[in-house]
Order: C-alpha cells, then sequence, then structure tokens
C-alpha cells in the first residue's frame, strides 16, 4: 500500500511518498525536491514553485509568498496584520475573510494553498505512477482550530484524502522511527527545526512509543530568511563600496541581490565559497562577488548565538540540563548550515545529533512514515500502533465562575497531554438559574485565554429551578487522537444531558 506525506512550509513545500516499507522525498518536474511555496499569478495561467518565484521581481504584486503565515487567520490576528502590512500581494478583507486582490480578482489563501498542495499530488502520484491520495499534513504545534481547518480543506480540494493531521515536530521523531526501535525505553529528544520564517524548539518525551510534548517555544523573529537578508546587505555593501552606489533604498535591486544570496546560502552548505552573480543590477552595472563560508559565518554569528540561547532558554524552562536530553533532531531547511551544526553539537557533547536525513526532508519523510501506518494499519503490531500518539497543541480550559462571581478558567487539557485522553470537570451554578452554559477555550503557553479563545459552547435549558440550591453539572470530556473533543453536560439531578463534538478542537 502506497501513501503520501506532504509538509507545506511558509517558504518551502515538500512531498515524501511511502511505499514498500520505506518513505522518500520525490522530486518535482525541475528535479528540485523542495518546491518554493510561491504562487504567481498571470492572465492566462498560475505558476507554482521555482519560476514564480525566479519571476518575482517582474510580478511582485500578483506573487503571493508565505500563504502558511495568513491561512485560517482574521483580520485582528497580530500575526495576520503583520503579513498584511509586509505582503507586496495586496490583502483585503472580505465578508469577514481576507483574500488577496490579484488583477481585480479576490484570491482566498486556501486557494493559494490548494494549488500547491496540487503540485504536491501532482510530483507524488507521478513518482509512484498511480493515483494515490491518501494523506498525512504536517501542521506547526502553535496552529490553532481554525488555521488546521483551512490546511486540511486546501489540501481536500486539492484532491487528497487526508488520513490525518500530525504536528511538526512528531514527524520528525516518525523519520528517524524514534519509540519504534526500542518501545519500553524512555528518554528525551529535542528537535530543532529552522524553516524559512521562524524558528522552534520542542523537547518531547519518548516513553514505551508515546510522543509527550514537554515544552516548545517558537520565534518568528528569526527563520531562514534573516540569513539571507544578512548576507544580501554585505553585498549591498561590496556594491556600494565597488560602486559608490547605496542601492539598499532600492527594492528592485535588493529583491535580485535576495535571489541572489539565497542561492549562495544553500551552496555554502556544501562549499567553501559561492561567486554571486547579477546581471545588470542597478543603472546597468553587473555584480560579481565571491563569498566564503568563513564570510557568512562571520555575518550570521548574532543569529547563531540567536539560535542556540533559544535551546537554552527552553531547556531552563523544562528544568533540563544538555545531560537530560539523549537526542536531538534538526529540521528546516537552515538547519543545513554547518556552523549551526555545529554550534549546536557543542552545546550537547555527549548527545547524538540526528541530521542524516537532509533537514529540509525530515519532517515530509515522518508525515509520509505516518500516512503508511495509517493505510496498512491491519499489519501493525502494537508497539507500531502506539507511535502515532498525539498531543494536544494548545490549554484547553472551562469557563466557571468563583464565590465572587469573578470568571474563573480551569485547565483541563494542559498543552503536551498524550492523546487520547479523557477529563470529568463539575460545574456548579446558581440553582435560581433555568438554563446553564459550558464555555470551552483554548490558550498557548502561560497566556490568559482570551474571548477570541472561545471554540465551543454547550447549553442545558430548561432545568427545575433550585432556590437557594446549585445545579450540580457532570461534564464529561473525551479529546481523540485527531484532536477532535467529545463534550457530554449531564445534570444529576434530572438526568438531562447534551452532547457536542468539536471536529478539530486542539
Amino acid at each position: 500500500m502506497a501513501a503520501i506525506g506532504v509538509h507545506l512550509g511558509c517558504t518551502c513545500a515538500c512531498v515524501a511518498v511511502y511505499k514498500d516499507g520505506r518513505a522518500d522525498v520525490v522530486a518535482n518536474d525541475a528535479g528540485d525536491r523542495v518546491t518554493p511555496a510561491v504562487v504567481a499569478y498571470s492572465k492566462n495561467e498560475e505558476v507554482v514553485g521555482l519560476a514564480a518565484k525566479q519571476n518575482r521581481v517582474r510580478n511582485i504584486a500578483n506573487t503571493v509568498v508565505k500563504v502558511k503565515q495568513i491561512l485560517g487567520r482574521s483580520s485582528g490576528d497580530p500575526q495576520a496584520e503583520k503579513y498584511i502590512a509586509e505582503s507586496k500581494c495586496p490583502v483585503t478583507e472580505k465578508n469577514g475573510k481576507l483574500q488577496y486582490e490579484i488583477d481585480n480578482k479576490l484570491v482566498c489563501p486556501e486557494e493559494v494553498a490548494k494549488l500547491i498542495f496540487s503540485k504536491m499530488k501532482e510530483t507524488a502520484q507521478s513518482a509512484l505512477g498511480s493515483d494515490v491520495n491518501d494523506v498525512v499534513i504536517t501542521v506547526p504545534f502553535e496552529f490553532g482550530e481554525n488555521q488546521k481547518n483551512a490546511l486540511g480543506q486546501a489540501a481536500g480540494a486539492a484532491g487528497f484524502n487526508v488520513l490525518r493531521l500530525i504536528h511538526e515536530p512528531s514527524a520528525a521523531l516518525l523519520a528517524y522511527g524514534i519509540g519504534q526501535d526500542s518501545p519500553t525505553g524512555k528518554s528525551n529528544v529535542l528537535v530543532f527545526k529552522l524553516g524559512g520564517t521562524s524558528l522552534s524548539v520542542t523537547v518531547i518525551e519518548v516513553n514505551s512509543g508515546i510522543y509527550r510534548v514537554l515544552a516548545t517555544n517558537t520565534d518568528d523573529s528569526i527563520g531562514g530568511v534573516c540569513f539571507t537578508e544578512a548576507l544580501a546587505q554585505h553585498l549591498a555593501s561590496e556594491f556600494q563600496r565597488s560602486y559608490k552606489h547605496d542601492i539598499r533604498g532600492n527594492s528592485r535591486a535588493m529583491m535580485k541581490l535576495m535571489n541572489s544570496a539565497d542561492v549562495a546560502k544553500h551552496s555554502l552548505s556544501t562549499l567553501g565559497s559561492s561567486n554571486c552573480f547579477v546581471d545588470s543590477l542597478y543603472d546597468g552595472l553587473d555584480f560579481d562577488c565571491n563569498v566564503s563560508r568563513a564570510r557568512f559565518e562571520l555575518i550570521c554569528s548574532p543569529l547563531f548565538n540567536k539560535c542556540v540561547e533559544a535551546i537554552k532558554k527552553l531547556l531552563q524552562q523544562v528544568g533540563f540540563t544538555a545531560d537530560d536530553i539523549n537526542k536531538v533532531v534538526l529540521c528546516g531547511g537552515s538547519a543545513r548550515i554547518p556552523k549551526l551544526q555545529q554550534l549546536i553539537k557543542d552545546l550537547f557533547p555527549a548527545v547524538e545529533l540526528l541530521n542524516s536525513i537532509t533537514p529540509d526532508e525530515v519532517i515530509p519523510i515522518g508525515a509520509a512514515t505516518e500516512a503508511g501506518i495509517l493505510v496498512g494499519k491491519e499489519n501493525l503490531s502494537l508497539e507500531e500502533e502506539a507511535l502515532s500518539i498525539e498531543c494536544s497543541a494548545k490549554d484547553i480550559l472551562v469557563k466557571g465562575v468563583d464565590e465572587s462571581g469573578t470568571d474563573k478558567f480551569t485547565v483541563l487539557f494542559p498543552s503536551g497531554t498524550p492523546l487520547p485522553a479523557r477529563r470529568q470537570h463539575t460545574l456548579l451554578a446558581p440553582g435560581n438559574n433555568s438554563s446553564v452554559c459550558l464555555e470551552l477555550y483554548e490558550s498557548l503557553g502561560k497566556s490568559p485565554a482570551k474571548e477570541e479563545g472561545k471554540f465551543a459552547q454547550i447549553v442545558l435549558q430548561d432545568l427545575d429551578k433550585k432556590e437557594g440550591g446549585l445545579h450540580d453539572i457532570l461534564t464529561v470530556l473525551t479529546m481523540k487522537r485527531d484532536g477532535s473533543l467529545h463534550v457530554t453536560c449531564t445534570d444529576q439531578d434530572t438526568g438531562k444531558c447534551e452532547v457536542i463534538t468539536v471536529e478539530v478542537a486542539s
């Protein structure tokens, strides 16, 4: 049985296929194993991938980049506002939904993501030689319900049959078979993911094949693009030194330099130096500059330090030292940088650093492995089945009222709770009320629950009033592995009951 795993990142997408017991990344029609998550629109066609990225200089207002950052978000979201401010392709709000304005037409982010997923499906099916549609999609740990739904819908619209959404750190562990080789052992694994636009560091406890997230932090202020920008700024200084022109204020020239810096950055992961040549960079002047790996490392030194500090901070958060970590998994394209790998090795001198799988291919390989597990379930042993246990991404809280009448939030499922999980909660409400409303919220990390975090409510109506007494409502919540939440509320006096299911709670 064959199946597919897809990782749609902010800057790139990658697809792997599971066949004959192993998962492998497959190359697209251009021969590249990673496809830029860029979609360019023209009057006659939509172009996905490298061609769209390379042509962005000439078609910037009609080229969509980093769609994952806005997918499933609304205009009040700080992340969405930041994206809108930086986007060269105009974004507007219509009927409460954010949409791109392209050639006087409105295009929703899900439509853009659908085109990227279609490209991934085409790439996978071409490699398999068959119309396999079963897929596992990866999502960042911090994605909420709306973002997961939007991602799943876009994949479905592209013709995929989505078997499951799994968190990126879990996929990274699956790629290396962590938990499979010694299902009875207990270990702590640090997953370091440096993607195009963000850095995520996660500590996962692996115990008897079950993954439990102990802590995770995402920093949106650092990503692969920061390294590219730093190198582009250096190239702009070199151009100014040679030709006495400062091109930093010229967006077209800087975009050309960014493209050249991006190519050089990738080359410097395997070569000692790289040549940056830009034809007619500014005012008809060609630019030719050689950059050594040592120079690149010096330019990016503050960024490397920031990455290492993020690891130290997370270890501190969980009360660990480097000795408490048994394995470190590297993923994300920028985790390929040799200097960064060396600094992480120095931080964990006695720990196995897993980088034998190319870091930007780890997550899709894990997704394809999970897809293979799901499509071949009947052949699995119990240990392998236990591998696919997920964790809740966010705190799930219930809102109540304390004795003084102040809102009180109780955490029922802390983030990182292994799934499936079941919780009971007793809700006490004034007896003179004829109805009782239970409200559920989600919250990330230490931030308090906010009104926009409310994702479900269940109302018990027509209750018998109890003068001077309290309604005693027993609530049973069951969260399944896919994150769906089943809630039952029962009035203990009358047996009156209400039930809801929230498709993806966390």
